[in-house]
């Protein structure tokens, strides 16, 4: 059964950075797009970055680029969401999920096959 697992969310000040990691299991990493999405309180949740299966391609929500980075390292089918300039607006519940069939543009929730279990960011003002 795939398994992704997702570490390092957290409580951080604004202006602050993170970094989330998920590892995946049982899953043929490099040929899977990776993303990352999320959910705050009482609302539905989005996309937020997304790296095609050799990292050339990646994907931003508008609201994350030019503070968010993601990527990937296939040897260690882990895949990576780098957060700096965190904001209160980026408290959220961030999900890595996976899909052999999208591309880095797909941004729909309903396309991704894989999901974590989830891990909490919250950004204090």
């Amino acid at each position: 059964q795939v398994q992704l697992a997702e570490f390092g969310g957290g409580l951080v000040q604004a202006g602050g950075s993170l970094r989330l990691s998920c590892a995946a299991s049982r899953l043929t990493f490099s040929t899977h797009v990776m993303a990352w999405f999320r959910q705050a309180p009482g609302k539905e949740r989005e996309f937020v970055a997304a790296i095609n299966w050799s990292g050339s391609v990646t994907n931003y929500a508008d609201s994350v680029k030019g503070r968010f980075t993601i990527s990937r390292d296939n040897a260690k089918n882990t895949a990576y969401l780098q957060m700096n300039s965190l904001k209160p607006e980026d408290t959220a519940v961030y999900y890595c999920a996976a899909s052999p069939r999208v591309t880095a543009y797909t941004t729909s929730e309903i396309h991704y096959t894989y999901w974590g279990q989830g891990t909490q960011v919250t950004v204090s003002s």
